[in-house]
């Protein structure tokens, strides 16, 4: 009875990955998109499973977000502005940064963690031999939906901030908010697969996404022009907070320049031209795990 019960639920797993052929789109792009889905899909099942985890999240969740709004509280409680950023500002601020942080926590973290350990133990060669873009594997490898939490958090907190400002926002606003969080999302996930790739030559490297996480948890969530010159430089290329969270939130507090977009997307760009380049350069020079 155990047995067929167990193929009872496979059989359910497997269709409920099961793919309409007819409607698999055409061309690298639709194939890309074609696998990010199936990756979803198999992590709405786990999640399906582990019901706990998803409850773990939203209660995290939630204690973070009453931390940020108390801290929040007690500094506008003593002053009108912080650094030309009004509460409402900074608020739209935290929203942002929970959007990216849950984007982070959904897939592109736990994929970069789990190709660390296959690269270590070996079991990487395996997604080599797949007929998909072995970058693109190895990205959405792992889907991690509790994350969704944050990402409905995140976008709810900026709906209110935009509503808190009593102001219209224009939109050219709306544009350039959509496009720097785009770029922001661009320059993270590259960041983190330049961190990710070093794992070719280095083992243990897992301490790194964890701090990587920890500093971008903490100082994502101020804007950079709080910080002195010197950690802004260390907020722009070493860790990209600046353009990944304080530009958008700019873009809809007080607005920004066409230039600054131009520059986030340039960033952008150089970022994921550079992860590219250096995802090749890795797999060039990676001899597998039994050479």
């Amino acid at each position: 009875m155990i047995g067929g019960s167990r193929d009872a639920r496979r059989g359910t797993q497997d269709r409920a990955v099961a793919v309409d052929r007819s409607a698999i789109p055409r061309g690298p792009i639709g194939h890309g998109l074609l696998i990010v889905g199936t990756f979803i899909r198999l992590g709405v099942l786990n999640i399906a499973q582990y019901r706990g985890e998803f409850f773990v999240s939203l209660a995290n969740g939630v204690i973070t977000l009453i931390t940020q709004l108390l801290g929040l509280a007690i500094i506008f409680g003593n002053t009108q502005a912080l650094g030309g950023w009004t509460p409402a500002g900074l608020l739209a601020l935290i929203g942002v940064h929970t959007f990216l942080s849950g984007l982070i926590g959904l897939v592109i973290q736990p994929s970069l963690q789990q190709l660390m350990e296959g690269i270590r133990l070996g079991t990487f060669d395996f997604l080599l031999t797949k007929p998909a873009d072995s970058q693109l594997l190895a990205s959405v490898a792992v889907v991690a939906p509790a994350q969704v939490i944050q990402l409905l958090m995140g976008a709810g907190i900026v709906a209110y901030a935009c509503v808190w400002m009593g102001t219209v926002i224009t939109p050219l606003q709306w544009l350039y908010f959509g496009v720097t969080v785009f770029f922001g999302v661009v320059i993270v996930y590259s960041f983190l697969t330049l961190l990710g790739t070093c794992s070719f030559w280095f083992v243990k490297l897992d301490n790194i996404l964890v701090v990587f996480s920890s500093a971008f948890g903490q100082a994502g969530r101020w804007p950079i022009s709080l910080f002195p010159a010197w950690m802004r430089i260390v907020l722009t290329v070493l860790i990209p907070v600046a353009f990944a969270v304080t530009v958008p939130a700019q873009a809809l507090a007080s607005g920004v320049s066409g230039w600054l977009v131009l520059a986030s997307g340039a960033i952008a760009a150089v970022f994921f031209a550079g992860a590219r380049a250096f995802w090749r350069y890795a797999l060039r020079h990676y001899t597998g795990a039994s050479a």
